[in-house]
């Protein structure tokens, strides 16, 4: 069972494991090692190599056979773009203002200055009833995305093709961040570490995909509690598992080509999911259901293979714990920790904390702690229902049936409680005897003392990250763009010393890219992260970025 304990022989043996496994991953390599990153969206650990058989998975179940398992992996949000901010920074949402989903689209990438400076008006209210204009967010000056860390230890780094982090992706974080950025594409002598997004598992793809041919047995499936007995419902939850099959054959497909340029027995791979299940009480769901995630990080030569490892890991570790595998060291900023490599953390999670807040034009506010058994949830507004009117979500056909049984009052039990008008204050659950969250033991005398101590945990943790919740979200908007207009990067300072060009930004926390000679007008920037050793008639343009800001003026240098 998932949350069954092991044994302590068992629990040394995958510990002498892993660390084998580690100390042969941070010795000296014949070349430096790979890392690739297969990114897959919207599924739980409803796969075959997590004890779940709905859907036949020999290419997921192979990562699982030669690398180790997490059990206990889990996304900070429920949602997308709030998780992609916390993977690709190593922070909680809550703690830099990215939870709401989404700020902007028009701040997804960067685009020419519009005449206007001030933020697009959108029809969005916050909880206060307040206008919230399309942003991008702006983080604290010290957070980056992990990826320079990478670029700046030589590696080429690429991203295919999501970013949706709730700012625009800075033309420092990657290589190439397009539908056709690939590792192939590398300088010869470079090591690279790439992300391939997955889309075929998308919520979208429940409705996309309704006349693909049904890859399982849709009577066979397994309903959660929270769902009636109905067949429109039971389709689109095979649906979700069909999606699943498709989605592993293109899982083979990258590896086939992993293998076929002889790059398999010399690359990492990640393999996990950016949050829980694509449908109603999952996606957007900030617990068990909505952040528990599968992951799998397969080691080449079958170091730690077919070991599975039950400590708590958030997806905001993944970053450090690329970097540490590395050998890079992890900034002290970051939350996320290291659980494999050189700088892996000694300290394991006690709790994981979730967050939700506002899902496009609906509000509310709510916190979890889980720890792999229990599940805390904080509800600030118990007015809000917990399910929200949310018209992106309604284009699946089971949740327009579950709306209209429930117009129809014809749902009974958790279903019916799923739609009640309101929510209590707090929420608890034991996975051990409630694996779908329908038993909410509150009010349990036998939880009291766990309970208490979820209770406390959260409150700390709040204080502790500056929980940004706590703001109206127009007032957050307002303190990232005072006035309600964009702050902008300043330009990039030059200057020589020797035969070093030397380049510097006024602005805190800025990173800096440049082109040279022939890339100069390419959509290509260099990370620049030590002086440049310039020849005479070269030319460089440069500009810097914080993120969150407009990108600094470009600004061209010709060494003479």
């Amino acid at each position: 069972m998932l949350f069954s304990s092991i044994s302590n022989i068992k629990r040394f043996t995958i510990a002498v494991s892993i660390a084998m496994m580690m100390l042969s991953a941070c010795s000296p390599q014949k070349e430096p090692v790979n890392i690739l990153f297969l990114s897959v969206e919207d599924i739980s650990p409803l796969i075959e190599s997590y004890g779940v058989n709905d859907a036949e998975t020999p290419n997921i179940s192979r990562l699982a056979e030669e690398g180790i398992k997490y059990t206990h992996a889990y996304s900070t949000e429920g949602v997308c773009a709030p998780s992609r901010s916390s993977i690709i920074t190593g922070m909680h949402p809550a703690s830099i203002g990215t939870e709401h989903m989404r700020t902007s689209k028009a701040h997804v990438v960067y685009r020419p200055v519009r005449k206007s400076e001030r933020l697009p008006r959108t029809k969005i209210l916050d909880i206060n009833g307040d206008e919230v204009p399309g942003y991008s967010a702006v983080l604290p000056p010290d957070v980056k995305c992990f990826s320079e860390y990478i670029r700046a230890n030589g590696y080429y780094c690429t991203n295919s093709v999501k970013c949706d982090y709730q700012f625009a992706c800075p033309i420092t974080a990657w290589d190439e961040s397009s539908a056709t950025a690939h590792w192939k594409d590398r300088p010869e002598s470079k090591p690279f570490f790439s992300v391939i997004n997955f889309t075929d598992s998308h919520e979208s793809q429940v409705w996309a995909r309704a006349s693909h041919e049904m890859l399982v047995d849709k009577d066979s499936v397994r309903l959660p509690e929270y769902y009636p007995e109905n067949e429109i419902v039971r389709t689109d939850v095979a649906r979700v598992y069909s999606n699943i099959e498709e989605l592993d054959q293109k899982i083979g497909e990258a590896l086939k080509e992993l293998e076929d340029e002889g790059l398999l027995d010399n690359t990492i791979i990640f393999f996990y999911s950016d949050h829980g299940g694509p449908l109603l009480r999952q996606k957007r769901a900030l617990g068990n259901s909505g952040l528990h995630v599968p992951l799998i990080v397969r080691f080449p030569d079958g170091q730690g293979a077919g070991t599975t490892c039950n400590d708590l890991v958030s997806l905001m570790d993944l970053g450090p714990t690329v970097m540490s595998i590395l050998g890079i060291k992890p900034p002290e900023h970051m939350q996320g920790k290291a659980f494999l490599g050189k700088y892996q953390t000694n300290k394991k999670r006690d709790y994981i904390f979730g967050g939700s807040g506002r899902f496009d034009g609906q509000n509310d506010f709510r916190r979890s702690v889980l720890d792999g058994r229990y599940v805390y949830i904080r509800n600030y507004h118990p007015e809000v229902p917990e399910v929200l009117n949310n018209k992106y979500r309604k284009q699946l056909a089971s949740v327009r049936e579950m709306y209209r049984l429930d117009t129809l009052n014809m749902l009974e039990g958790a279903p019916q409680r799923l739609f009640a008008k309101t929510k209590p204050e707090e929420e608890f659950y034991d996975l051990q005897s409630d694996l779908d969250e329908v038993n909410n033991q509150i009010n349990n005398p036998e939880y009291i003392e766990i309970i208490s101590k979820m209770r406390e945990a959260l409150k700390n943790w709040q204080v502790k990250i500056d929980d940004k919740g706590f703001l109206p979200e127009r007032m957050l908007v307002e303190q990232m763009w005072p006035g309600m207009i964009q702050p902008k990067t300043d330009v990039v300072k030059i200057s020589e010393e020797k035969d070093n060009v030397i380049l510097t930004s006024p602005t805190p926390g800025a990173s800096i890219g440049y082109q040279k000679n022939g890339k100069i007008g390419s959509k290509y920037w260099d990370l620049y992260y030590k002086p440049l050793c310039l020849t005479a008639g070269d030319t460089i343009r440069t500009r810097a970025i914080r993120i969150g800001y407009k990108h600094s003026t470009p600004v061209d240098f010709i060494k003479k």
